[in-house]
């Protein structure tokens, strides 16, 4: 078992004892220490490290923490307002103890407890809860007890690039990790008691794939939030934004990632990849139906233009025209070898005059809303682990380029 997984057993056990004796009881105090003990251990291993508890799911440094899936303690603490635990530096057994005292407190609802005095003065634990805006009622997204969370979307990028590797070598999709992504996703867009929406910035043309996924994701939960969706519904398209442009990794790579336009035949090679990652989807996951028919339907037109072809015309899914729209603005706002980034006044207004025609009318008016109004709240990542910081975001120079070039 992992330093990770022994801590937190021993954090329960703790929490656990406290319910049978009182402060300053010979078991309650080896609990703790043993809780303490474990604690520093992992702080030997990883001097800040950090946990998320999203009912059964439990995320150790942004990564899924497998040894305890289904563990019932991280459903109770993420119960109690306890979503995201971190430790800063090095932290005190009197630290400690005043956590495993609040959180004891917090799970029994009593009405007095130490904690209260303890936390008063400087701590190196942060907890609180993460959320989606509008969970929490009037629109509010609910912070951290303690903490403002520094992130980088490091994690995230290489969960992608193993999801593409795995997929390149005819593995199964791996659900829990998208989801995981997703989520960690969300709370970076919310983590740090402001909404923003952190974009990254291409560096390598070879990076684009894994880039443009996380990107994706992102501007659609930050559009389908603007449109007053359900944090279940963000989350849902979340992870079809994520996994919307599944089908490239049957793309051989010299079309994949060559420097020039595509000729005809490569074109047609390309234009395949919205049919396989419906297929690659709905052969691994079966139930993940929705980001089967966006990966299907993200390019297809309002006017019927686009592809894959429709032999009998019909509406797409909603999730499907946020994600067509996310697509095209991420892919234009991307230096690409053959052309510039575009400026985002001019995506901006390519998207207002295709609404109706290529575009959902309301959703790409809502997009242009949503970017116009939150510009300021815009993140532009140099790196993947660059810290993420609010700001307006730096464009290339304007090029040629046209939207189906996504």
């Amino acid at each position: 078992m992992s330093s990770a997984s022994q801590f937190l057993t021993a954090l329960a056990q703790a929490v656990s004892t406290m319910t049978l004796y009182g402060e300053g009881h010979p078991a309650r105090e080896r609990a703790i220490d043993s809780a303490y003990a474990r604690l520093v251990d992992l702080q030997d291993e990883i001097s800040t490290p950090s946990f998320t508890f999203l009912g059964d799911e439990l995320v150790y440094n942004n990564r899924p923490l497998r040894e305890l899936r289904g563990w019932d303690w991280g459903t109770r603490l993420s119960a109690a307002g306890v979503q995201r635990l971190e430790f800063v530096d090095r932290v005190s057994r009197e630290d400690l103890e005043a956590f495993l005292d609040e959180v004891y407190t917090r799970l029994s609802g009593s009405p007095i407890s130490t904690a209260e005095v303890r936390q008063s003065r400087p701590t190196n634990i942060r907890y609180g809860e993460v959320g989606l805006r509008g969970e929490g009622g009037e629109g509010e997204v609910r912070p951290l007890t303690t903490a403002t969370l520094r992130y980088t979307l490091n994690d995230e990028y290489e969960g992608v690039e193993w999801l593409h590797e795995e997929l390149k070598d005819r593995h199964q999709l791996h659900l829990l990790e998208a989801e995981t992504i997703v989520r960690s996703l969300s709370v970076a867009m919310h983590g740090d008691q402001a909404f923003f929406i952190p974009l990254l910035r291409l560096k390598e043309f070879d990076e684009y794939t894994t880039t443009h996924a996380m990107n994706v994701s992102i501007l659609t939960m930050a559009l389908a939030e603007f449109l007053g969706l359900g944090p279940k519904e963000i989350r849902m398209f979340g992870i079809a934004g994520l996994l919307h442009d599944l089908g490239k990794v049957r793309v051989p790579d010299d079309i994949l990632n060559k420097p020039g336009k595509l000729t005809d035949a490569e074109r047609l090679v390309m234009n395949t990849h919205p049919v396989e990652g419906a297929r690659i989807i709905m052969e691994t996951e079966e139930h993940l139906d929705l980001a089967a028919v966006v990966a299907y339907e993200h390019h297809i037109r309002i006017d019927g233009g686009g592809y894959p072809g429709l032999k009998y015309p019909r509406t797409c899914h909603q999730a499907s025209n946020l994600v067509h729209v996310c697509d095209v603005f991420d892919a234009l706002r991307t230096h690409r070898p053959y052309r510039g980034a575009w400026e985002a006044p001019r995506i901006l207004k390519m998207l207002e005059d295709g609404a109706g025609t290529e575009f959902e009318a309301d959703i790409a008016h809502a997009f242009v809303q949503m970017f116009s109004r939150w510009e300021s709240r815009v993140a532009e990542v140099g790196a993947p682990a660059e810290p993420l910081s609010i700001g307006a975001t730096d464009s290339a120079p304007a090029g040629e380029g046209e939207s189906g070039e996504t």
